[in-house]
């Protein structure tokens, strides 16, 4: 599942040729996909204006000209993918339509968006722009780790007294929006925190040094165009490159990279998920 450097690296791919661009034409060709279209959808969305494009967690939404917001989640194999316009010094022709292509946008400036999405667990809503917030996919998600609201007084009062693992306390998106696996493991390693150590057994000191490497880890990776772990590819179909720069995710075996240390990461599996850890560095 894309986390939130994938999803802001698609939205960033997608505001040269969206934000301030009317939507010439809006074709829907399924019903749905991990649940239905709202009713109308090409035609509410046919002629709008893209005033916005933002992010918010894992979703990307784009507040239009018609007072509604469409939220889009990519799921586990969407892609949002640019043609017909240029990126940098590439031209991408309109390629002959898949049969996976959902949702396809042409805007008035020649680009055309598909909607691409084989497994079909993506999304796409539209609700009111002023309520948006309180949308059933936003309304109790936590505050985003790269604004001013997540903090290190905000994390200390949240995690304190916790007793599930801080691994599973970071995953929760209703303390913080958009962290996913990848990260929180790459997080936990630069830490120095064992995955499984109980969130309110770690000191105020602990937890508050927690924010500023969420946050170095997040920057880096988008700066990085995100990880390609098997479906993800960015707007104009390039791949991302920070799994290169992974520490401790997907390692399983390897040597830990601190200097000095002789460990190999190991695994563990935490709620379902793999935790990759250094037994030496992580206490």
């Amino acid at each position: 599942m894309p986390e939130l450097p994938e999803v802001e690296t698609v939205r960033r791919g997608l505001l040269p040729v969206m934000e301030g661009q009317v939507i010439a034409q809006a074709t829907v060709n399924r019903d749905g996909l991990r649940w239905p279209f709202p009713e109308g959808m090409a035609a509410r969305l046919t002629g709008a204006r893209v005033n916005t494009l933002r992010r918010r967690s894992k979703y990307i939404l784009a507040d239009l000209s018609t007072d509604e917001t469409l939220l889009i989640h990519l799921g586990m194999s969407g892609r949002m993918l640019i043609s017909g316009q240029m990126l940098g010094s590439f031209h991408h022709d309109h390629p002959a339509p898949q049969k996976h292509d959902h949702v396809v946008l042409d805007m008035a400036g020649g680009a055309r968006i598909t909607f691409n999405d084989a497994r079909r667990f993506g999304a796409m809503d539209l609700m009111p722009t002023a309520t948006a917030e309180t949308h059933p996919l936003l309304a109790a998600l936590g505050p985003e780790p790269m604004g001013n609201a997540f903090d290190e007084s905000y994390l200390v009062a949240r995690l304190k007294g916790r007793n599930t693992p801080i691994k599973s306390a970071l995953l929760d998106q209703h303390i913080v929006a958009g962290l996913g696996n990848i990260y929180v493991c790459e997080t936990l390693y630069r830490a120095r925190i064992a995955p499984a150590t109980k969130a309110g057994a770690l000191t105020a000191k602990q937890v508050a040094a927690l924010v500023p490497i969420i946050r170095e880890v997040l920057a880096e990776a988008i700066e990085a165009g995100g990880s390609s772990l098997r479906d993800f590819r960015q707007a104009d179909g390039e791949l991302g490159y920070f799994q290169h720069s992974f520490q401790v995710y997907d390692r399983e075996g390897q040597p830990c990279v601190t200097p000095g240390c002789s460990a190999k990461i190991e695994r563990m599996v935490q709620s379902g998920r793999s935790s990759f850890y250094c037994p030496i560095c992580q206490r």
